[in-house]
Formats: C-alpha cells, structure tokens, sequence
C-alpha cells in the first residue's frame, strides 16, 4: 500500500503543472522546468535505521522527474562536505573530508551547488580536492580564495587547466515547441565560519552585483544561498527582481513568503527535498512556481547505482571507525527512552541527548564544576536514538568531536551567555544544559540558586563554544573569564566524545 501512494504522489508531483503535447510545433511561449533543491546534507545514508533519508533514494526521485521533464536541475544549497563521522576518518592515508559526498554527488549528477559555512571546516588542500573532483558547478558571489593580501574565486582544477567558481550563472532551457527561457542565477554564503584561507564579501552588496550583471540577459533570477533566514528576506525585500531564493543552514523545511520572492529551504539529511516547478509565460513575462515538499524514506525506491557506492562508503566506516574506536559497536546503554538528536529539538529546547551530554562534560572532571553547557548546533546527528547504543552512535552525534574546557568565569559572564543562549531557540548557538533551571520569573538558577553577578563560577564548556563563532563575546580575552583549564589530549575531558561514552556506560 505504501509503494503504491509513493508511486502515486512521485506521478502526480511529476504532471504538475505540465502542458499537453500537441502535434503543432509552434512556440506558445509557455515553458516549463523543474528544479530539484536539496540543503544541509551530511548523511549519504538513510537515518533511524533505513527510515528517512538516503541519497540512493534522492538519485530515483531525480531520475523519475528527469525522465518525465528534461528541462530540470538538480541543486545543492550549502553545507554538504562537513560535518559527518566518514568524513572525519582517514582511508589511503588521507582524510575523508567529504569525499564520499562529492563521488555520490556525481553519480546522481547534479548541476549546480553553492558552498555552506561548513565547507570550509575542510583544510585547504581537503576542499581544493573535494573542487577538483566534482563534475558539477560550484556557485559564489561572495566567498574568494584568499592568499596574502589578494583574494579571486576559487578554482576548480581538471584536466591540466583551472576553471574558476563561477560568480554567477546561468541555464537555459527550451522545450519541444521551442520556447527558451535564461535562468540566472547568484549564490551567497553565511559569513559565520572565518578561515585564513577564506574571504568574504558582504552578502547583500555581492547580490546587488551578481543580479545587475545578469538581469539584462536572464528572463528569471534565482537565488542559491546558505544563509540565515533573517538573511535571505532582506534580499527577498530588497531586490524585487529576484524570483526566488533556495537556500539552506536552518536545517528545518520551509517555504517563506515575502513581499516579492518566496524563501524555500528542506530538511536537513534530505529527510526532504524540494521539487519546484516553474512555469514562465514569456509573453506576459509571468512566472508561476509550484514547490511541493516530498519526503524521502522508506518507501522510496532507491538507485541501484547510487547506493552500491554508498554501500562502498559504509563498508570503509565500518573498518576505519576501528581505528579510532577499539570496539565501536559494544553495546554502552540501552535507551528505553529514545534519546533525542533531531535538529529541531537540539537547537530549540532542552532534550534528553543534549542533558546526557552536559552532564558527561561535568562527570568528565568528576563533577567538579558548577555546571555545563554545549552548543546544540554541535550535535549533528538529526535523529532519535533508541534502543542499544553504541560508540559509533555517539561518533556520529558529535563528529566535529573536541575537548571539554573548564573555565573559571563570573556570574555576570555566565547570565549573559546564558541569555544569549536563550536568544538564539532555533539555531545552532541554542544551549544544552546541566545543572542550570530557570525561575518562573525566569531568572538563571544554578544548583536552584540564583546566579550571582559577582560570584566566580567553574563550567564545563565544549572546546567550541569558547571560540566565540557561536557566542561573539565569549572567548579567552573576556574579562569575565578568569581561569581556562584545558585537559590533556588522552584524559576523559580530552574528546567529549570519550566523556559522553563513559558516562553512558556507567548509567547501564
């Protein structure tokens, strides 16, 4: 029954929209094209066990819409190569660093990407590689290859010649009575990831740029972005010529209306992909989009080809992961109570996953702090976790892995940081807790005391947060930090990854 409604929804997703077939070749000046829009994907795998996800199953969902409406392409907005636990490991001698991404990428052929702020969590010579392999386009308008004082488009290099990352770009379409349409396209990127190696533009000034070059030759321009949503409205807003933003870095799907454009963004870990049909009038210069939202998961065929180099991949994971773990797939705690790690949840309100492994952070230094705290942008695993739990299970919750900090810092630093927790429900900078509550008149309660301003305060801190890319303020040249402790590479605090099994396995 459930391959039946899947078949039956892929059809009528397909037929959306489309014109009929006449025998009179004649241009209408009506044309139709579809664009298959994915974000945020770190998983080449299905989740929860095989139920969502998959990019086998992406693969049959393109080639079913490719072979129904050639005029159609398939895109990626940002952050695809970094973070995942296979990329992280080491195979022929090297890092991964996303090379699994971009092998599958190619198979499915996609057309065009555009970098997320985790793409450059590669070292340099990592993402020129990931550059040199990939058979599809790259797309910026406003993140340069930095070296020295200069900065010019990175450079994808092949067959003895470099081709630079196109700063705009552009597809033309025409159907069978043909009508030909331009797209245009512009692509921009969060800033929230500086790298030596990286310089960025201002966003909205290379959008201004990008779209002024292209709108006398494009008949509709389209967005590619990873930005904050708060980002792509005010392109949206203030640049009414755009048709349409697909972007990415929210995690959550979404379809946004604003005054000139709609804002779509899926899920992340193509637990949903985005199938837009445009029809444009030429004539009347009129542009109608149909986004449907289609989910991917266990009853979606998969593409055979696509999923033996996944199978590939997989197998790698299972035999490097030994490298890195003695016995990754001992069983350390069995959750009755499914743990959970989806986005969502980790970056809007305090779980059951993100309590466990604040309190691993304080268990780590014998629970000798007055409390712990961790982004829950850092747990990236999208997924609940139930029943046996493994090491490799926490791997893939907490790829970018990391020590524990102790940190001596005052009670007004603390409040603050806590506050701006508060602030950022929905993104990445949100805080998973322990040992802290809040009053009913929302006061920041430590031990269930209030948190004195003048006070000095021990806290387990991920190594990250103390970076101040998610919490601007919060770094070692603070004056509200006093004391930093960071443990020995070896010890428990030294990898929280570490921190968090052992402290699983103590609660068995």
């Amino acid at each position: 029954m459930k391959n039946r409604y899947f078949a039956f929804l892929l059809f009528s997703l397909l037929f959306i929209g489309c014109k009929t077939t006449t025998t009179v070749i004649k241009d209408d000046g009506v044309i139709q094209f579809k664009i298959i829009q994915l974000n945020d994907v770190y998983e080449i795998a299905p989740l929860s066990g095989g139920l969502y996800g998959g990019m086998a199953r992406v693969a049959h969902v393109a080639d079913s819409v490719r072979a129904i409406n050639k005029n159609m392409m398939m895109v990626m907005a940002g952050d695809f190569l970094n973070p995942s636990l296979l990329g992280a490991l080491r195979h022929n001698g090297e890092r991964i660093a996303g090379k699994q991404m971009v092998e599958v990428m190619n198979a499915m052929n996609f057309d065009l990407v555009t970098f997320g702020n985790h793409e450059f969590d590669l070292k340099e010579p990592d993402l020129q590689k990931r550059l040199n392999e990939s058979d599809f386009a790259w797309l910026s308008s406003n993140v340069f290859h930095q070296k020295g004082d200069t900065y010019f488009p990175f450079e994808k290099q092949q067959n003895n010649q470099n081709q630079p990352v196109h700063t705009t770009f552009q597809k033309q379409f025409t159907d069978e009575d043909g009508t030909t349409i331009t797209l245009g396209f512009f692509g921009v990127t969060i800033d929230s990831n500086p790298q030596p190696y990286v310089y960025y533009t201002d966003y909205l000034e290379a959008t201004k740029n990008a779209t002024s070059s292209l709108k006398n030759t494009s008949d509709v321009l389209i967005g590619l972005t990873h930005l904050a949503l708060e980002q792509d409205k005010i392109i949206a807003e203030q640049l009414p010529e755009v048709s349409f933003i697909m972007g990415g870095h929210e995690h959550t799907n979404m379809l946004v209306e604003t005054k000139n454009a709609k804002i779509a963004k899926a899920d992340a870990n193509a637990i949903s992909i985005y199938i837009h049909t445009f029809t444009y009038y030429k004539n009347q210069n009129k542009l109608v989009i149909d986004s449907h939202l289609f989910p991917i998961d266990a009853t979606t065929a998969s593409k055979k080809e696509v999923e033996t180099i996944v199978d590939k991949w997989n197998l790698i994971l299972d035999t490097q992961i030994k490298t890195v773990v003695k016995d990754p797939y001992e069983v350390i705690y069995l959750a009755n109570t499914p743990l959970d790690g989806t986005d969502s949840a980790s970056r809007s309100i305090q779980t059951n996953l993100g309590s466990a492994i604040a309190e691993a952070m304080a268990a780590s230094f014998g629970y000798k702090v007055d409390g712990a705290l961790v982004n829950g942008g850092s747990i990236r695993v999208d997924d609940m976790l139930s029943g046996p739990i493994t090491p490799i299970d926490i791997f893939r919750v907490l790829p970018f892995g990391g020590g524990v900090l102790k940190v001596d810092m005052t009670g007004n630093l603390l409040t603050e940081v806590l506050d701006y927790g508060e602030t950022k429900r929905g993104k990445g900078a949100y805080l998973q807790r322990y040992n802290f509550s809040q009053s009913e008149k929302g006061e920041w309660l430590i031990s269930h005391q209030p948190i004195e301003p003048s006070k000095t305060y021990t806290i387990a801190f991920s190594d990250y947060l103390l970076k101040g890319f998610d919490i601007p303020f919060l770094t070692p040249e603070n004056k509200g930090v006093l004391h930093i402790f960071t443990p020995e590479p070896d010890s428990l605090a030294g990898d929280i990854r570490n921190a968090i099994i052992a402290f699983l396995k103590g609660k068995e």
